[in-house]
């Protein structure tokens, strides 16, 4: 028997029961022995569009259920490497952003002084700037991998400064990020103005607009970033709306012309070589997708991320 924690197999148990938990591993409510920890930030309340990412944390779990721990692609086997868990959602205040914003910071201090690789399931975009004031806390600026159709460095959205379109410009600021070592990957669509892209230009940003990556491979793109960063500690941020509406049309703030979901896995395929220290995934809102598509998607693009976490065993 492995030492190591275990989704529970649809052959023992049938995935329409058990856990809501992550791939139903096991519930944690310490971070004794382990080395990612699973969370659900459930928040919508930095959202200027449309809400219901708050759901995100919940169907994500529910759809998890069907992935197999065995990665077919790629021959990672996560959990036969790494003690990984789900230790439930924060419990952020439903009406303060403020607040919600220092609970995540202040919960994810705790969590990596446990030396464990945060993996995180929005919940809005805004979740990542306290995430990573606590990154930046313990391993400095990090380089940074931003999937995402929208660039997020506006300076304030209705007069506030921390909000899921500002994240990257405070990050920017407080020296959370490498500006030199920051990709940004699919951002696309309409703006204000042409600064709405080439101001983060202007600061080091690395950008890859949706457009030049049509009908490519992003295999290269992720190889490229890896040589780039080589050993520097790295946070991954996926926000669905990277995926075409086609994909993922479960989102707050959709975009055409996106990824594809095959460019998605190639993408996280490439990042093997990185050292990441934490990962998310934001802006899931079932209300928009009934069929549960885009969670399905997410659940997967997680446990890709999982399996390309330093320490991974291959078979």
């Amino acid at each position: 028997m492995s030492e190591f924690n275990q989704p529970i197999s649809g052959n023992d148990l049938a995935r329409f029961s058990g856990p809501n938990t992550f791939m139903r591993l096991p519930q944690a409510t310490n971070l004794d022995g382990l080395d990612v920890a699973v969370l659900g930030i459930p928040m919508d309340i930095g959202t200027s569009w449309r809400s219901g990412t708050r759901f995100g944390p919940k169907q994500i779990r529910a759809e998890s259920a069907m992935i197999r721990p065995y990665n077919m692609a790629t021959g990672a086997a996560p959990f036969e490497s790494l003690q990984v868990a789900d230790i439930g959602d924060l419990a952020i205040n439903t009406f303060s952003l403020s607040d919600s914003l220092k609970i995540i910071r202040d919960s994810y201090s705790s969590i990596l002084s446990s030396d464990v690789i945060p993996v995180a399931m929005g919940g809005d975009h805004s979740i990542t700037l306290p995430i990573l004031r606590a990154i930046a806390a313990k391993h400095g600026p990090v380089a940074l991998v931003h999937v995402d159709a929208h660039a997020d460095v506006n300076d304030d959205m209705f007069g506030e400064r921390e909000t899921h379109g500002t994240v990257f410009r405070r990050a920017y600021e407080e020296g959370l990020i490498q500006p030199d070592r920051t990709y940004q990957i699919g951002i696309r669509g309409s703006g204000y103005a042409a600064t709405d892209f080439s101001e983060a230009q202007g600061w080091g940003f690395r950008q890859f607009p949706a457009w030049d990556l049509w009908h490519k491979s992003l295999a290269p793109l992720g190889v490229e970033i890896c040589k780039e960063i080589g050993e520097r500690p790295v946070y991954v941020t996926y926000d669905i709306d990277s995926l075409d509406p086609a994909y993922a049309p479960g989102t707050g703030t959709p975009e055409i012309g996106g990824l594809t979901t095959p460019q998605a896995l190639e993408l996280i395929h490439a990042l093997s070589a990185a050292n990441i220290v934490g990962c998310d995934l934001v802006e899931v809102s079932p209300p928009y997708d009934p069929s549960g598509n885009t969670a399905l998607t997410a659940a997967n693009l997680l446990y890709e991320l999982i399996c390309v976490l330093p320490g991974v065993a291959a078979r």
